[in-house]
């Protein structure tokens, strides 16, 4: 798998070419959280917003279904007792219906080929009245972001869809989702983060 050959070098990657936005994100997605949230990350890869939500959640269910970067986060989420990491797939993941205050799933959806049904899933496991912090990487200088898009695609990189600020609205408005929110991190390639109040009408 492509993601457990780059895990040892992920950072390396995203801290040389994108380094503000790849610090800065887990900071924003942080201050969305209570320290009485029970929190669901999926797609956590290296740990990177990770180590941002554990200090200020109560417990921290972290999964990737990468298992190389699951022991990269585990290295950065070792000293947390509130944490848990386990491989999970989000098209599929093994938990009851409304089972986390908070579910985060960072930098992801635009490497699926049916992210529809992934935030379905993500809807499901969370609570009503809950929320689903979902961070992507939008297109910022779009000819940059496109030669390294290019580049991860060669290596193994597979990504289904590039967004910008209107279609990623728009993804969510064709959802049906009604309550959300954006904070974009602006940088080399910003994060658009969405924050959907969950209602459980989907």
């Amino acid at each position: 798998m492509f993601w457990d050959k780059v895990s040892g070098v992920y950072d390396l990657f995203e801290n040389f070419y994108n380094k503000s936005v790849y610090q800065s994100t887990g900071e924003a997605v942080a201050k969305y959280i209570k320290d009485t949230d029970s929190v669901l990350e999926c797609a956590c890869g290296t740990g990177a917003i990770s180590m941002y939500i554990a200090p200020v959640c109560n417990t921290l269910f972290a999964s990737d279904y990468s298992i190389g970067m699951l022991k990269q986060a585990q290295k950065k989420l070792k000293n947390f007792e509130n944490v848990e990491i386990k491989k999970v797939d989000i098209t599929n993941i093994k938990a009851k219906d409304s089972s986390f205050d908070v579910v985060v799933a960072g930098n992801v959806i635009h490497l699926l080929p049916e992210p529809q049904s992934a935030m379905k899933e993500l809807t499901r496991v969370c609570k009503a009245g809950g929320k689903l912090i979902i961070p992507t990487y939008i297109n910022g200088n779009e000819g940059i972001n496109k030669l390294a898009v290019k580049i991860l695609g060669k290596f193994g990189a597979s990504f289904k869809r590039q967004f910008d600020s209107g279609s990623y609205e728009k993804f969510f408005e064709e959802m049906g989702y009604k309550d959300v929110t954006y904070e974009v991190v602006r940088g080399r390639m910003p994060c658009d983060i969405a924050i959907v109040e969950v209602k459980k009408s989907l």
